[in-house]
């Protein structure tokens, strides 16, 4: 079948594209092979032009050299995940790097949206179906051993038995383009050199380009009665409001220190905004925003809230107070608070949260919040991870995408989930609808139909 020619038809403009190999200069010597990987990168008119009467001879960095060879890409390509950037020498070289940003597909083109979509999963199998469209994967130690390597209706047959086997296959699976947030197993490791050597072997395996480390927010638990959770009734003694000031900053100094050995750190477990700002002070690579206990949680506390209000029946602020307990918004010893101190709280929370108001009735308030604090970061690498949905919250952060006050910082922010969440809503009940009508018309066509 003959193509038409559209624009013989009249149809589409002209444009002028200027390129880098159409620069006057030339490749440096033993550079020919990684500028030609580089020569249809597009430049603004006035870069060209200027270039043309400053450049004299066109190079790449060792990092450019060293992204190739560590991801083994093919003749003239560039891998995902890298954004091209050059600066002019004063002795006119024109030098061309590759830099990490999860916002770029191959050979330097952006993703086909700001927002970058990331999965909750340590399962090869899982992540293989959806491992074309994300940018990020993120695990714990739960999400490794609880719902992998221990789980044997996930991990068939039994074939990984480690972390770094678990790794190493997803880091097959998901491509130069991905990074991957693995979580140190043990925070209050008071030897940081034993932190940097358990994160060495995931940097071996992922390649420094991928890895980033994942560093929680540890509070008032240190290596003294981290105990208390994994024994007895798992209460923490401590009230979470009323940490020692090493122990509230033992996760941000962590995260700095890491970030001063050259990793990218994900800071994570996150759940109010006022945790957002402290937290930036680590320079850390992304921040997050978990919503799903969040807001349930919150909901529920209104709900008792508002029956007290409304009977005056004690029972319900007792079984606040119970519940702030079972939640650890009140300490183990919070069982004996007063009730007007438990209705004091609830209700303060209600409000921070915003519950009764545009700005959090979804449960995104955390996220909004988040969101602005990144325009005004002067990190400008730094994303934010929203994790931990269920229900309609991906339904509602959808709709905040287009919300005109984040269009300058809708791609720093990054959705993750597990599959099988996202998977939902890729679809729509018309789909079946549609489908049905399609398939029965398409069975019935008389045989011999073209």
């Amino acid at each position: 079948m003959p193509h038409v020619n559209y624009r013989s038809a009249g149809a589409g403009r002209t444009a002028v594209h200027y390129t880098l190999g159409a620069l006057t200069a030339d490749a440096a010597r033993g550079h020919e092979g990684d500028v030609r990987r580089v020569r249809n990168l597009l430049l603004e008119r006035r870069d060209f032009e200027a270039l043309n009467r400053c450049a004299s001879a066109v190079a790449v960095t060792d990092r450019f050299r060293d992204v190739i060879r560590t991801f083994g890409v093919p003749e003239g390509e560039i891998p995902a995940g890298f954004r091209i950037e050059s600066s002019l020498e004063p002795d006119g070289l024109l030098s061309v790097d590759l830099v990490r940003d999860i916002g770029f597909d191959g050979n330097g083109v952006r993703r086909p949206t700001g927002v970058v979509y990331s999965a909750d999963s340590a399962n090869p199998y899982e992540v293989a179906p959806v491992a074309g469209l994300l940018g990020n994967l993120t695990c714990n130690p739960g999400i490794v051993y609880d719902l992998f390597i221990n789980n044997p209706e996930a991990n068939v047959g039994r074939k990984f038995h480690t972390l770094e086997e678990v790794m190493t296959e997803l880091g097959d699976v998901l491509g130069p383009g991905c990074d991957v947030s693995v979580e140190i197993e043990n925070p209050f490791e008071p030897d940081f050199d034993k932190i940097l050597d358990e994160i060495a072997v995931y940097r071996e395996i992922l390649s420094p380009y991928r890895l980033v480390v994942k560093v929680p927010h540890t509070g008032p638990v240190n290596a003294g009665n981290v105990h208390e959770l994994m024994s007895g009734d798992r209460k923490l003694g401590a009230h979470y409001a009323s940490p020692s000031t090493p122990d509230a900053f033992r996760s941000h100094t962590l995260a700095l220190a890491l970030r001063e050995h050259g990793y990218r750190v994900n800071y994570t477990l996150m759940f109010e905004p006022y945790q957002s700002a402290l937290a930036l002070q680590a320079k850390p690579y992304f921040i997050n925003s978990f919503i799903r206990h969040r807001l349930s949680q919150a909901r529920h506390v209104r709900d008792l809230v508002a029956s007290y209000r409304a009977t005056r029946d004690r029972s319900r602020l007792e079984q606040l107070r119970t519940f702030l307990v079972d939640t650890d918004h009140l300490s183990a010893s919070g069982g004996d608070r007063e009730l007007i101190d438990v209705l004091h709280y609830g209700e303060d929370l209600v409000s921070y949260r915003h519950l009764n108001d545009a700005e959090g009735w979804d449960g995104l308030d955390a996220v909004r919040h988040n969101l602005r604090l990144l325009k005004q970061s002067h990190l400008p690498d730094t994303r934010l991870i929203v994790c931990s949905m269920e229900g309609a919250n991906y339904r509602d952060l959808d709709k905040l995408m287009t919300d005109p006050e984040f269009a300058d910082v809708v791609d720093r922010l990054v959705i993750t989930a597990e599959p099988e969440y996202l998977a939902r809503f890729a679809s729509a009940n018309q789909v079946v609808s549609y489908q049905r009508r399609f398939m029965n018309a398409a069975a019935t066509a008389p045989v011999g139909h073209d």
